[in-house]
């Protein structure tokens, strides 16, 4: 059986530069982010049934979702979050468990940014790992990134669980709140834990 890590953390927490430390020791990464593009990208397997549900308006010009178009759908109809959801996450979660299985490394990382709130990724994962760092950090790094205003990043944030839900079921904690010189020691010692732990798992 492979040994899996859930790697998760709030927005601008810092998940992606773990996760790419992570993989530069030699671990597989399955990041539920990036297969959610590519099933919502042109032609993604995802397209088809968003389009029935949702129609037209969400799909932009080159046949991708329209994430601005969609965000705005679901923060306005409870409802069309949960049909959403439905469509994307049986296929991500087929997704993840196929490379997962696939991978031919000690462990394998999968990256969920909403592990926490889906609840059932816990039994699917033998630790959880959370990269944690102050609240207006996030903020400053969300805006940085994604020319968003504070009051969104905010609302973003409002929409994850709390920064003290997440480390209440964390196994291991990833301090992310200096320089990012910092993070490598610690993705350093857990690499090493993980490895033995999947050698004895």
């Amino acid at each position: 059986m492979t040994f899996i890590v859930g790697l998760t953390g709030g927005i601008g927490s810092g998940k992606s530069a773990a996760a790419t430390l992570f993989e530069q020791l030699g671990a597989t990464v399955v990041d539920t982010d990036a297969i959610a593009h590519a099933l919502t990208a042109p032609g993604g397997a995802a397209i088809v049934p968003i389009r029935a549900a949702f129609g037209d308006e969400v799909i932009d010009a080159r046949g991708a979702l329209d994430r601005a178009a969609m965000r705005r759908k679901v923060f306005a109809d409870a409802s069309a979050k949960a049909r959403l959801e439905g469509i994307l996450h049986p296929m991500i979660r087929a997704e993840a468990d196929r490379r997962s299985a696939a991978a031919r490394s000690a462990y394998v990382v999968l990256v969920v940014p909403l592990l926490v709130e889906s609840g059932g990724y816990r039994s699917r994962v033998q630790r959880v790992a959370v990269v944690d760092c102050p609240e207006e950090m996030q903020v400053a790094r969300v805006m940085a990134r994604s020319v968003l205003s504070a009051e969104e990043a905010r609302a973003i944030m409002a929409a994850q669980v709390d920064r003290q839900a997440r480390l209440a079921v964390a196994d291991d904690v990833i301090d992310n709140g200096g320089e990012l010189a910092a993070l490598r020691p610690q993705v350093e010692a857990l690499h090493r834990r993980y490895i033995e732990m999947a050698a004895v798992s």
